[in-house]
């Protein structure tokens, strides 16, 4: 469920964006872009939009749009920048109370991510804050994230549950996902992913706590229509194949659209799950091997690589996206925005994280946080490219070329960021 929320160009108010040194469409195929595809940005130099009532009406040459332009129409001067459509990250856990930058400290002195969520810390440490926290405390706290991915040019995200790991928790994260998304103008599309971690009350009973997500966690969200995907952490130590497999069909027979976190630290079948299951994507996929990711070609399973929270743990094993490009997966990049392995909101990181470690070309990476994102998320036809009829959710970005956005790593920041029309940074 998107925010469809008014904002103040929703009366029939027009305006034009104009003097934009390369205008990055993205326009074409109302579908994933793959191999050669994604070098293909549909970039207009020289160009300019119009914008009416919080959506796209034109875009062209400067020529083109000021022929359209009637009295009293806003002009907005992006002064020779580039322009791009807002960024779609189709990987975060927006909503958590407190963070973990002990957790950092201790991975700084050599401690692994694995050996801290053993001793009691990881996951649960987060589910123990955000179950102590009210709705109100993280509703602030979301609001203050929004705004993070906002100001770095993010328009559009996949939010998670996931740290609340019991029937009233993850509703309460579900409620102020709803709620964000009313209140911000980040668009938000919620993912229920009870199945993240098994809570310390279900410690060796981890087929108890399945049949709380299967019988009373599932049902609830459904009927309260609070999530429009289910998500499984599936990994051998916590939930294997069989659950995962259980809890996702059990979800898809309620409605969900199915999300994975497949092979993030073994090879041990989540993305094969994945491809026989037709889930939207497969996540991580940091140790896939070659038959995986010919599995879900065949499939048809978008990846969503997520580079940050592979940098962040202190890893050197990036998810093999060349492969993946080269056997026409429709890859997608991600933060993972959450308190542990990948405290980062802003994806001209993860831009850059994606062409220095995974050798993805720069116009690659802006497919695969546009248009193949909002694929993933089932809103292509809303987001993701600038083509008349979508969301005029734009970003005018601090340089000239295209490129410099994941090349100044850190640095590059969006001048203006529009969401459905209305200028938020």
């Amino acid at each position: 469920m998107t925010n469809d929320k008014q904002s103040p160009l929703e009366d029939g108010s027009l305006f034009a964006l104009v003097n934009c040194s390369q205008l990055v469409t993205l326009a074409g195929a109302n579908r994933p872009r793959v191999g050669a595809e994604m070098r293909e940005l549909a970039i207009v130099h020289d160009g300019a939009m119009l914008i009416r009532g919080g959506k796209i009406e034109a875009v062209g040459s400067l020529k083109e749009i000021e022929a359209r332009l009637t009295r009293g129409a806003q002009i907005i001067d992006a002064e020779r920048r580039v322009v791009t459509p807002g960024f779609v990250d189709a990987h975060t856990h927006l909503v958590f109370a407190a963070n973990r930058a002990d957790e950092f400290e201790m991975r700084c002195s050599g401690i692994t991510y694995q050996e801290i969520a053993r001793q009691g810390g990881g996951i649960r440490s987060t589910v123990r804050r955000t179950r102590a926290a009210t709705k109100s405390e993280l509703l602030a706290i979301a609001q203050k994230h929004a705004f993070w991915f906002l100001r770095a040019g993010t328009t559009t995200i996949e939010a998670k549950s996931g740290y609340g790991l019991s029937v009233e928790a993850e509703m309460k994260i579900l409620r102020v996902v709803q709620e964000a998304g009313k209140i911000t103008p980040l668009r938000c599309v919620p993912t229920f992913l009870g199945a993240h971690e098994v809570p310390e009350e279900f410690l060796g009973r981890t087929g108890a706590y399945v049949e709380l997500v299967i019988e009373e966690m599932l049902p609830t969200v459904a009927a309260h229509k609070l999530a429009r995907f289910c998500d499984v952490f599936c990994e051998p130590h916590i939930f294997d194949q069989a659950a995962a497999g259980r809890i996702l069909e059990a979800a898809r027979r309620l409605g969900f659209g199915l999300r994975i976190h497949a092979d993030q630290f073994s090879c041990s079948g989540g993305a094969m799950l994945a491809a026989t299951l037709g889930t939207a994507t497969a996540d991580h996929l940091e140790h896939t091997d070659a038959a995986s990711i010919a599995a879900l070609a065949a499939a048809a399973v978008q990846p969503v690589l997520l580079p940050g929270s592979v940098y962040s743990i202190g890893s050197r094993h990036y998810p093999d996206a060349r492969a993946m490009i080269d056997a026409g997966l429709a890859v997608v990049l991600a933060t993972d925005f959450n308190p542990g392995s990948s405290p980062i909101a802003a994806m001209p990181v993860v831009l850059s994280l994606a062409c220095t470690q995974m050798k993805m070309t720069p116009a690659e990476t802006i497919t695969a946080a546009t248009i193949n994102a909002a694929c993933s998320l089932n809103l292509a036809g809303q987001v993701g490219s600038l083509e008349a009829g979508k969301y005029a959710d734009v970003v005018v970005h601090e340089a000239s070329d295209y490129r410099e956005i994941p090349y100044f790593l850190g640095t590059q920041r969006p001048a203006m960021v529009f969401a459905q029309g209305e200028r938020v940074v």
